[in-house]
C-alpha cells in the first residue's frame, strides 16, 4: 500500500475474508497476542526469565504461522501505605504549589521529589501531598507524538490511529461511567472481534473475574457500593509511543499513570484515599491484507499493571481501596517498597523486581 494512499477499500477486504475462509496462504492471519510478545521478548532481551506472575492461555486452534500462542498478562497488586507500625504514611510530593509539569515526552531520569512533612489529601484537594498535584488532568497528562508514515500506514492513519488509541485509554481508565462500574463498551469496541485469545479473556473477566482474567487488567472500576471518585478529575502523566511492528503493523504503547481520589460511599465520609494505576498497553493497528481484523480496531500484543491501594486480595473485577489505618495489614512486612509515582523505571523493571512478592508496600500514596 502507497503511504500517502487511502485506507484499504470494502472491496478489498471482503476480498481477504474470502480469501481467509478459503484457507488461501495468502489469506490474512488470525492475531495471537501472545505470539506478538514473545517475538518482540526474543527480538529485543533474549534469554531473560519471565516473571512468575506471566500468565499463558492456552493457544488458538484456529492460529497459524507467527500468530500460535495466547496473551501475556502481568500484573503486580500494590497495597498503599495507610500508617501502621510497618507501613510508611502518606507522604507528599509536589503539593500543588509549583507549576504544572511539562509533558513526559521521554521517560524520565529519577522519582518527583518527596516532602518531608505529612500534607492529607482532602475533599477540597484530593491531590495534595502528591506529585500527581502538577500533572495534568485527563486525556491532557498523555503526551502524543508526531505522526509519520510508518509501516502500512500513511501520516494521516498514523495520526487517526495513534488518537485511537487515546481514545481507547480514556475509554478504559477514565469514562466516569466505567469508573463507576459500569461496563466499558467503547473501549470493547475498539478491541479486535478476530483477536479470540483477548475476546476470550474479556467475557471471563466480566462474567467469573480472577486473578488471570481481571478486568482491571485493562480497564478501571470502582464498586458504587464501596467507593467513589472525589470531583470530576483524573490526573495523569505518561505517554503514547510508536513504532513498525510486525506485517508491517502500527504498535503503539502507551505508558501511563492514573492517580484515583476516592471517598467512601457509605456514612458520608470525606476521608480521601488515593488508588495509583500504572498501566502499559501495547496495541497494533494491523495491515487487514496480513491480519485479520476489523477496520478502526487494534490487535492486543501485551499488558502490564502496576496498582496502589487497589486491593490485594481475592479479585472481584473492582478496585477495593482502602482507607486510614483499618487498611494497613495487606502488605508482608518483608514486602518491597515502591513509590508509585516513579516513572523513571520501566514496567519491564517492575515486573522484574515484583517476581517475589505478590503485594508490597508503597512509600506514599
Amino acid at each position: 500500500m502507497d503511504k500517502d494512499g487511502p485506507s484499504i477499500s470494502d472491496e478489498e477486504w471482503e476480498r481477504f475474508l474470502r480469501e481467509a475462509e478459503a484457507g488461501s496462504p495468502e489469506a490474512p492471519k488470525e492475531p495471537s497476542a501472545r505470539a506478538r510478545m514473545v517475538a518482540r521478548r526474543l527480538r529485543e532481551e533474549p534469554g531473560r526469565p519471565e516473571g512468575w506472575r506471566t500468565y499463558r492461555p492456552a493457544r488458538q486452534r484456529r492460529s497459524k504461522g507467527w500468530y500460535v500462542m495466547a496473551l501475556v498478562a502481568a500484573v503486580v497488586m500494590l497495597t498503599a501505605a495507610l500508617g501502621g507500625g510497618r507501613v510508611t504514611g502518606w507522604f507528599g510530593g509536589g503539593d500543588g504549589g509549583g507549576a504544572p509539569l511539562a509533558d513526559e515526552s521521554r521517560r524520565p531520569d529519577q522519582p518527583p521529589a518527596t516532602e518531608a512533612a505529612v500534607r492529607q489529601p482532602t475533599v477540597e484537594e484530593p491531590f495534595r501531598g502528591s506529585p500527581a498535584a502538577r500533572w495534568a488532568d485527563g486525556t491532557a497528562g498523555i503526551h502524543l507524538p508526531p505522526a509519520r508514515a510508518t509501516g502500512w500506514m500513511s501520516k494521516d492513519e498514523v495520526s487517526r490511529a495513534l488518537g485511537r488509541s487515546r481514545d481507547f485509554l480514556a475509554a478504559s481508565s477514565l469514562d466516569r461511567a466505567v469508573l463507576s462500574g459500569e461496563r466499558p463498551r467503547k473501549a470493547l469496541a475498539l478491541l479486535n472481534p478476530k483477536q479470540q485469545d483477548v475476546q476470550t479473556y474479556v467475557r471471563k473477566a466480566f462474567s467469573a473475574p480472577s486473578r488471570e482474567d481481571d478486568p482491571l487488567l485493562l480497564f478501571s472500576r470502582f464498586a458504587k457500593s464501596r467507593a467513589r471518585l472525589v470531583g470530576d478529575v483524573v490526573k495523569t502523566r505518561g505517554r503514547i509511543t510508536y513504532r513498525e511492528g510486525e506485517r508491517g503493523a502500527l504498535e503503539v504503547t502507551a505508558d501511563v499513570t492514573f492517580v484515583y481520589p476516592v471517598v467512601r460511599t457509605a456514612g458520608g465520609s470525606d476521608e480521601v484515599a488515593r488508588t495509583i494505576v500504572r498501566r502499559e498497553i501495547v496495541m497494533s493497528w494491523d495491515d487487514p491484507s496480513k491480519v485479520l481484523t476489523e477496520p478502526g480496531t487494534f490487535s492486543l500484543v501485551s499488558y502490564k499493571v502496576d496498582t496502589t491501594n487497589g486491593g490485594c486480595g481475592p479479585r472481584t473485577g473492582y478496585f477495593v481501596p482502602s482507607f486510614g489505618a483499618a487498611g494497613a495489614a495487606e502488605g508482608p512486612e518483608d514486602g518491597r517498597k515502591v513509590d508509585p509515582y516513579d516513572r523513571s523505571t520501566t514496567m519491564e523493571a517492575h515486573m522484574r523486581e515484583a517476581s517475589e512478592t505478590r503485594c508490597g508496600t508503597a512509600t506514599r500514596s
